[in-house]
Formats: structure tokens, C-alpha cells, sequence
């Protein structure tokens, strides 16, 4: 049985050039997935190689609609050829059905084993010339003396509450996202004591409620430095969780936020969009964001 599979990276892009050239290879089924490459979820291959049985071939447009790297098509293929599933590729040189195309997916193989010992071997070098050197590897152990007893006296003014985040920051001399790495080294729930805080200011009675809608876009700085995705979680785990956000269908956040005055409001949204750049630079990344108030022309 000849079994298709087809991916595009966005819902924007169109799969038919890819469906049409597989039902033209006498593909009997079609599987297709919406993924980047980089991401390791895809549902609908995963169904695929469960389907799959032996003497089936798997056809696929090009190599990379299949595998995430060389090493991961490499592994792939060495699972496929185990179950005697062959597998075809529509523009590579590529068919593990004849000994021809198994020939030159073992020269890939070949290769992908000769760069993995090249970089083991660069590191083994690098590590070794490191030590030579008297510098040791591995994640710090954690903040020195000094910098442990200002995040001790962080903890202390922010459990206060007399001062704002910012005038902690400008009386300990350190940064703002510096100020809620170390709370968040010495276990304060950031996020919960601002809301606790929020009850407690005085007049509550004419504080307001703005709906924002926020789009954010993060990107790598370089393309060396994959960290979009763990500067996302921390941006709404530090930054957007203590405004109550939530993901929209559209990828956007909505968000509530309590305010006083309009200068207020411009004051946290300036804040909330200087922190989330701080959390990812961290991550070596940037952002792209805009933000707006429902049923306003306000925007940020």
C-alpha cells in the first residue's frame, strides 16, 4: 500500500501542490500535518507510523516535509527499513524500495554520523582546552554573598509594600527584571502579592477595570539560539499570569488589568511591555508587541 504524507509550516501555506503530486503517485492515503519543522508534535505522522505496515511505502513530496534533521531522518528510515516499510522520496534520489535509493539514504547516514562525531570531538577539544585553563563547566551554583543579600533585601521591601517595583529597583541599584529574577530565587509568588497588593491601595472603590488585547511576536536574535519558546512560557508565567491572561483563538492575549487613572494605566502597560523585552533578551530573543484597549482607541 502506498501511503502519502504531506506538511506545510502554516495554516497560510497551501498543501496542494504536495496533495496533488502524491494522489499522482498512486497514494491510496494522504496524511497531513501543519507544523514547523523544528517542532517534534506532529499527530498526524505519528498516526502514519502506527498505521503503517510491512511492505507498505511511505511517499513524501521532499526529505524535508519527513524529518526535523538529518540525524532524526536518519533514525526514522533505519525504524521504517526494520519493519520492511520502504520509504519514497517524489523530488530526491531517494526510493529505500530499490538498492539504488538505499545506496545513497546510507551516504546521508554516513554523513550524519561524520558531523555528530565532528561536533563530539570539537567539544571533547573545547572542554578539555576550558579545564587547561582553570574554568569549569556546568550551571552556577547559585547567587554569590553579595548578590544573595540583595535579593534578601528585595524580598523584604517588596513583602512591604510601600514601595512600587520600580523604586526598589532605583534603591537596591539593580534592574527590574534583575529585581524579580532574585524574587523569584528567594520563592515569592510575584504574580499573587501584586493582586493581594492591588485590594489594599487605598480609595479601591474607584479603581477601574481595563480589556486589553496584546499581540506579541517573539523571534530569535540569532539563528544559532533557539529560545522563543522558553522566553513564551516565562513572559506569561512572570508577566502576563498577574493580569489574569488568556490565549485567544486568534494567538493574541486578553488581558484584565485594574487602574486608577489614565496615567496609571499607561504607567503598568509601559512596565508590563519593558518586562516582557527583559524576559526575552534573557532568552537571547526580541519581541514585536501591540497593545489596545477594548472599545477605546487607546493603544501601546
Amino acid at each position: 500500500m502506498k501511503i502519502g504524507y504531506a506538511r506545510v509550516s502554516t495554516r497560510e501555506q497551501n498543501p496542494s501542490l504536495q496533495i496533488d503530486a502524491l494522489k499522482q503517485a498512486g497514494c491510496e492515503r494522504i496524511f497531513q500535518d501543519v507544523a514547523s519543522g523544528a517542532k517534534s508534535s506532529r499527530p498526524e505522522l505519528d498516526k502514519l507510523l502506527a498505521e503503517a505496515r510491512t511492505g507498505d511505502t511511505i511517499i513524501i513530496w521532499k526529505l524535508d516535509r519527513l524529518g526535523r534533521s538529518l540525524r532524526h531522518l536518519v533514525e526514522l528510515v533505519e525504524t521504517l527499513s526494520a519493519q520492511k516499510i520502504g520509504l519514497k522520496s517524489l523530488n530526491d534520489p531517494v526510493d529505500t524500495t530499490h538498492a539504488q535509493g538505499r545506496l545513497i539514504f546510507n551516504l546521508f547516514a554516513s554523513l550524519a554520523e561524520f558531523e555528530r562525531d565532528l561536533i563530539r570531538e570539537r567539544t571533547n577539544a573545547g572542554l578539555s582546552a576550558a579545564r587547561a585553563r582553570g574554568r569549569v563547566g556546568g550551571r552556577p551554583k547559585g547567587l554569590d554573598a553579595q548578590a544573595e543579600a540583595t535579593a534578601m533585601a528585595a524580598e523584604i521591601l517588596y513583602r512591604e509594600g510601600r514601595l512600587s517595583v520600580n523604586a526598589i529597583a532605583d534603591k537596591l541599584h539593580i534592574s527590574k527584571s534583575t529585581l524579580y529574577s532574585y524574587l523569584r530565587h528567594r520563592g515569592v509568588e510575584i504574580g499573587a502579592y501584586q493582586k493581594a497588593v492591588t485590594t489594599t491601595r487605598e480609595n479601591p472603590s474607584v479603581e477601574q477595570v481595563a480589556e486589553i488585547t496584546l499581540r506579541l511576536t517573539i523571534e530569535n536574535n540569532s539563528q544559532f539560539v533557539r529560545g522563543k519558546k522558553r522566553a513564551r512560557e516565562n513572559i506569561e508565567r512572570y508577566c502576563l499570569d498577574k493580569y489574569h491572561a488568556t490565549r485567544l483563538s486568534s494567538g493574541d492575549y486578553s488581558l484584565r488589568i485594574n487602574y486608577k487613572t489614565r496615567e496609571n494605566l499607561d504607567g503598568l502597560m509601559a512596565d508590563l511591555l519593558r518586562d516582557m523585552s527583559h524576559e526575552a533578551e534573557m532568552r537571547h530573543c526580541y519581541i514585536e508587541a501591540e497593545a489596545w484597549e477594548q472599545g477605546t482607541e487607546y493603544r501601546w
